[in-house]
């Protein structure tokens, strides 16, 4: 039995360690207790609650009504991580600077960030988005139709990236990727990426993106881009989407080639 006076002792210190995370506490609370709560009281999974939100809150055929349902319902009612409307401005500007015509998306979930891109695309442009959950990519198939896009325009593949990758040339014609934005399991970042190096697809000025490289993180994904001499790489530093105090970042990529 714990005496008061011992307990006493400690309660600065957990005082001091709830002040200190607790940005991290309140994003386990959003994005795991409620969560929880509301698959149990809805019977319905929290995407499914999205689009939801999304069908009866936004336009359809508009994409940025899409995207500001889905960043009010992720700010006020439950946490999903979508790459967000912060972070989302660096992707929006390369796609505007770069224009790619080929762009492979590793990590649909709910399809945020595939209308994203899909707004942004130049004439002719395609996005191939790959997402393994048959429940999410279900849902994101419905986002991105209701936001304006037909499967010329972003193509929806439902498999395991490890197993798309490889059959990307042979199964979908293609010859170059001229951006890869990763968003799917940070342990799959590094894999996945050199399994695109040994692929040919990547091509002198490719760009990749990877989203989460600092929270939750992908070390061994960014110790292989500094160490590689693959990349001419930068961070782009900022929060966690849709919380406060829990800083992130993303990693912007440009491929050299093969020295």
């Amino acid at each position: 039995m714990v005496s008061p006076a011992i307990a006493l002792a400690f309660l600065p210190l957990l005082l001091t360690l709830i002040i200190r995370y607790r940005h991290f506490f309140l994003l386990f609370y959003r994005a795991i207790l409620v969560r929880i709560w509301k698959d149990i009281t809805t019977g319905l999974s929290r995407e499914e609650r999205a689009y939801e939100y999304v069908l009866t809150h936004a336009t359809p055929g508009d994409p940025d009504s899409i995207l500001d349902a889905f960043d009010t319902w992720c700010t006020k009612v439950e946490f999903i991580s979508n790459i967000g409307p912060k972070k989302g401005k660096i992707l929006d500007r390369l796609l505007v600077e770069q224009s790619p015509l080929t762009v492979l998306e590793l990590g649909t979930h709910c399809g945020y960030s595939a209308v994203r891109m899909a707004r942004s695309l130049p004439l002719g442009g395609r996005i191939y988005s790959v997402e393994m959950d048959q429940r999410n990519a279900a849902i994101a198939e419905k986002i991105i139709r209701l936001a304006g896009f037909d499967d010329d325009t972003v193509e929806l593949i439902v498999s395991p990236s490890d197993e798309v990758i490889p059959r990307l040339r042979s199964d979908y014609g293609l010859e170059r990727l001229d951006l890869v934005f990763m968003d799917h399991w940070k342990r799959s970042y590094l894999p996945d990426l050199q399994m695109l190096e040994g692929s040919g697809l990547l091509g002198k000025g490719s760009i990749i993106l990877a989203d989460n490289v600092l929270f939750p993180g992908a070390p061994k994904f960014l110790r292989h881009i500094r160490k590689s001499g693959l990349y001419e790489w930068k961070i782009h530093r900022a929060m966690l989407e849709y919380s406060k105090g829990i800083r992130d970042g993303m990693a912007e990529l440009i491929y050299l080639g093969i020295k």
